[in-house]
C-alpha cells in the first residue's frame, strides 16, 4: 500500500475490506519496510542489510534487519487495533523462497540462487520464521483463519534461467523445477502445519506455473489476469476443478481510470464459459484483487482499487451468469 502511516491504511483495509482484510506492507517507509526488507525481517537465524546492489547476507542482526523488525511490529499492532473482534479469512503474506533468493546476495554479491544448497537453507529459515510470525498473527487476531501469501514475482524468471548475475552480463542457469516444487512445497506446508487456515502464491508474471503451484500445495494462486492468454486455459480449467481458488487480478495497480466493477470481472466470466465451468463456482472459486500491490498507486486511488475489487466480487456472486 502507498503512504507511511501503519494505523490509517489498517483502518482504511478494515473499513474497506470487510470480509477479508489484509497485513499491509508500506514499502515508502524505506528499507526493511520494503517486500524483501519485511520477509528478511521474519527469517530464522538469517541476517542481512542493505548495500547500494541490495540486501546481502549478515553473520548477525544489524541496524537494517532490526529496522524491519520494527516496522512489523508497527504494522501488527496497527493491525490488531482495527481488527478487535473480527472473525474471518484474514491475509499476510511474505516473499517466497525463489523470489527471496533471486533477491538477497551472498556476502561475495551474487544471488542466493547461484547456490544450491543456500537456497535450501533459505527455504527452512523462511519456513521457520514464517511459523513464528503466523502464531504472532494468530495471537493478536484470535478469531482470524490466516491466510499466508508467497510473493512470487521472480518465480518464472527463476525457472526460465532468466535472472542476471551480479555482473548483468550473464543469467543463472534454470532451476530444476522439481527442485522448485520441493521447496515451494516445504514452506507452504510448515505454514499449513502451523495453523494458516490456507495458502496462496502469487505472480504478477506472464506463464504462471498454475500446475506446479497446485502440485507444490499452494490451496489459490494470485495473478495478473490481464496477463493470461488461451494457452493457460487447461491448467486453470484442471485447477479450478481440483479445489484450487484464484485470486484474479482485474484492476491495475497504479492510477487508472476504473470502468464498472460489473465491467471489470467481464474477462472472467468469458474464462468461465469458455471453459465450460459450472457459473456456481464462480463466487466459491475466485477472489477479485488488484493486478498486484498497489504501493506505486496514489492513496487516494489505492482506496478506490479496494473499493471497486470489492464491488466486483460481488457482481459475480449475484449475477454468475
Amino acid at each position: 500500500m502507498p503512504g507511511g502511516d501503519a494505523r490509517d491504511t489498517a483502518r482504511g483495509i478494515a473499513g474497506t475490506v470487510e470480509d477479508f482484510p489484509f497485513l499491509a506492507e508500506l514499502p515508502a517507509r524505506g528499507p526493511g519496510a520494503d517486500m524483501t526488507g519485511r520477509t528478511i525481517g521474519l527469517l530464522a537465524e538469517v541476517y542481512a542489510h542493505v548495500e547500494p546492489s541490495g540486501w546481502r547476507v549478515s553473520d548477525r542482526p544489524g541496524r537494517d534487519t532490526r529496522r524491519a523488525r520494527s516496522w512489523l511490529g508497527e504494522d501488527l499492532d496497527a493491525l490488531e487495533e482495527f481488527t478487535q473482534g473480527y472473525e474471518g479469512p484474514l491475509k499476510v503474506q511474505a516473499v517466497g523462497p525463489w523470489t527471496l533468493a533471486a533477491t538477497l546476495e551472498r556476502r561475495g554479491g551474487e544471488a542466493f540462487l547461484g547456490d544450491a544448497g543456500a537456497c535450501r537453507y533459505l527455504a527452512e529459515s523462511l519456513a521457520e520464521g514464517l511459523t513464528g510470525h503466523l502464531a504472532e498473527v494468530r495471537r493478536r487476531v484470535p478469531g482470524a483463519r490466516v491466510v499466508l501469501q508467497l510473493d512470487e514475482p521472480s518465480l518464472t524468471a527463476a525457472l526460465r534461467g532468466g535472472i542476471r548475475t551480479a555482473s548483468g552480463y550473464r543469467t543463472h542457469p534454470a532451476v530444476d523445477r522439481q527442485v522448485v516444487e520441493d521447496a515451494l512445497r516445504q514452506v507452504l506446508g510448515s505454514a499449513t502445519a502451523a495453523g494458516a487456515a490456507a495458502t496462496a502464491v502469487h505472480s504478477c508474471a506472464p506463464d504462471v506455473p498454475f500446475a506446479l503451484l497446485r502440485r507444490a500445495g499452494a490451496d489459490a494462486v494470485s495473478f495478473d489476469f490481464s496477463l493470461l492468454t488461451e494457452r493457460d486455459d487447461e491448467t486453470i480449467g484442471e485447477a479450478v476443478e481440483g479445489g484450487t481458488r484464484l485470486l484474479a487480478g482485474i484492476v491495475p495497480g497504479t492510477d487508472t481510470a476504473l470502468s464498472d466493477p460489473a465491467g471489470s470481472v467481464m474477462g472472467v466470466r468469458t474464462l468461465w464459459r469458455r471453459l465450460g465451468l459450472e457459473p456456481g463456482l464462480l463466487a466459491e472459486s475466485v477472489v477479485c484483487t488488484p493486478t498486484c500491490g498497489l504501493a506505486g498507486a496514489s492513496p487516494a486511488y489505492a482506496r478506490r482499487a479496494l473499493a471497486h475489487v470489492v464491488r466486483a466480487a460481488r457482481s459475480l456472486a449475484d449475477n454468475p451468469e
